[in-house]
């Protein structure tokens, strides 16, 4: 068995590296994570706390989130009050009900992104549920693809957020799609503080 693990490890290891050797082009990264699943916010709030270890600049802006606390918001604020965090604070689309007011609140917050899309002392931009602007027409998406294509040239930027368009998932360098396999949610149970939010 230990001949046979050595020599598929060996295998691997080739081909890893072979991969590796290709990789020669240093950029900024737009990561696209999205889905019906859990996980999309959680990702990326991890991407932002790998950044943090590394001593980088990062930067906050959460679409949907700001009426309900949440666990992440609660850390940023109390531990990181280094990361600039700005959240729309309407809630959900579904509470507001009024189009007028949520796409007001939208295009106020995307101006706040746009600043950030330029800010050459950052690392790394979260723009959580960015999607719902699109979906909603909040936003035009000529104008949020063109801002994040032109954003500052050392930027990594993380969008997360269901659906999303084509346009979006053609100009990221990296699209991960959270799957939904099951959901306590669906069978009743309700949000959990601590691990839904």
């Amino acid at each position: 068995m230990s001949d046979k693990y050595s020599r598929s490890m060996a295998k691997q290891q080739k081909a890893i590296n072979a991969s590796m050797a290709k990789a020669t082009t240093k950029k900024s990264l737009l990561v696209f994570l999205t889905g019906d699943g859990k996980g999309k916010t959680s990702s990326g709030f991890g991407m932002i706390f790998r950044a943090l270890g590394w001593g980088q600049k990062v930067a906050v802006v959460q679409f949907i989130k700001g009426v309900q606390a949440s666990g992440e918001e609660l850390l940023v604020t109390k531990l990181y009050p280094q990361i600039r965090l700005i959240q729309m604070g309407t809630g959900f689309t579904w509470d507001s009900q009024n189009f007028d007011l949520d796409k007001a609140a939208a295009e106020k917050t995307w101006h706040q992104a746009v600043d950030l899309l330029q800010d050459t002392s950052l690392d790394l931009l979260l723009l959580d549920e960015l999607t719902y602007m699109l979906a909603y027409k909040f936003l035009e998406e000529s104008v949020v693809i063109n801002a994040l294509i032109q954003r500052s040239p050392q930027l990594n930027v993380v969008v997360t957020g269901r659906g999303g368009g084509t346009r979006l998932r053609e100009i990221a360098d990296t699209v991960s799609e959270v799957k939904n396999i099951k959901h306590a949610y669906e069978a009743g149970v309700i949000a959990s503080k601590g691990v839904d939010y």
